[in-house]
């Protein structure tokens, strides 16, 4: 098969082995693959966990139709439309565990779409439901709302009761494009007087919930928007990976700030996370109520371009690549 293999310089396109699915695993045969920011991580040279250095095949979330499935796996077979999270994606075939395959719930779901679902629908349902505890009636900021997970993340709380729900862009175009993905208000992050808007905006009150995909600088000024007993969970750190922090403000206001990644996870969590998610989600998805923008689609010998164009933090949505 072909597939994307990482080099001492970067990756190229080559063959290599097509998977076996193990008892607990499904094969897929991809028709569409996502990029994301830890995939352009991984090409860079750097490490995402286990994942990473030469002979790696990257690519954390892909779609396309099951192949085989392993001798325990119950409720999927040979012939469904999935999109999946896991591993080494970026190939004709791929294999993940059960517990991170999704049906596509409808036929008019196209595969291109269905890849932009997998990793935002858990990351931001994790993040926003299960260790933001969002409440409906909660107000929430999602911070770096233009990525795709951020934009996302808006359209959950707003689909799970949230009374108000603020977007945060340093980008004036993207941040023009927020409230069409669920952002009552959207605010420049790079104004330091945004917390103090975001409380205005709350009817002078703090912020229940706050979706920190930033961190760094970021750290002190989303304390000063939440609420007392607010909950910060820190889902990324694109700003960076460092920053100095006010302690007595995180007393203060006796915040809880949690910190969520899947690289050390178990394989049971995932799969409880993935289920939560689709319990939740999955007619939402399936009426159309939960989608993501697509900015372009390439074809998969493109796929460098697709990543230099992601480098270049051109794009509003995903960047999708597609496979046959």
């Amino acid at each position: 098969m072909k597939a994307a293999v990482l080099t001492s310089s970067g990756f190229e396109i080559a063959d290599a082995k097509q998977p076996t699915p193990g008892a607990q695993q499904v094969l897929v045969r991809v028709r569409a693959c996502a990029l994301n920011r830890a995939d352009l991580g991984v090409i860079s040279g750097h490490m995402h966990g286990s994942v990473g250095g030469p002979g790696t095949i990257p690519g954390m979330e892909f779609a396309g139709e099951v192949v085989e499935v392993g001798a325990e796996v119950k409720g999927i077979k040979a012939g469904d439309r999935v999109m999946c999270s896991g591993g080494a994606g970026y190939a004709e075939y791929a294999v993940t565990d059960y517990g991170r395959v999704m049906q596509i719930p409808s036929a008019s779901i196209s595969y291109e779409q269905a890849v932009t679902l997998p990793i935002a629908v858990l990351t931001m349902h994790d993040a926003i439901i299960t260790n933001g505890r969002m409440r409906a009636g909660d107000a929430v900021v999602i911070q770096g709302a233009s990525s795709g997970v951020g934009l996302m993340g808006m359209q959950i709380a707003k689909l799970m009761g949230a009374r108000l729900v603020i977007g945060t862009s340093s980008n004036p175009a993207r941040r023009e494009q927020l409230k069409n993905w669920g952002a009552d208000v959207a605010l420049d992050n790079s104004d330091e007087t945004w917390s103090a808007q975001a409380i205005a905006a709350n009817g002078d009150q703090g912020i229940d919930v706050i979706i920190d995909q930033l961190s760094g600088k970021f750290v002190n000024q989303n304390m000063k928007a939440a609420a007392v007993l607010g909950r910060i969970v820190n889902v990324g750190r694109l700003d960076a990976f460092k920053g100095e922090m006010d302690f007595d403000l995180h007393a203060l206001k006796r915040i809880q700030y949690i910190g969520v990644t899947f690289r050390t996870r178990s394989i049971q969590e995932v799969r409880e996370i993935a289920r939560r998610a689709m319990e939740d989600l999955g007619p939402a998805i399936q009426a159309g109520k939960l989608s993501l923008p697509i900015d372009q689609v390439f074809p998969f010998a493109q796929l460098a371009d697709a990543f230099a164009k992601m480098r270049r933090n051109e794009h509003f949505g995903k960047i999708v690549v597609t496979l046959g």
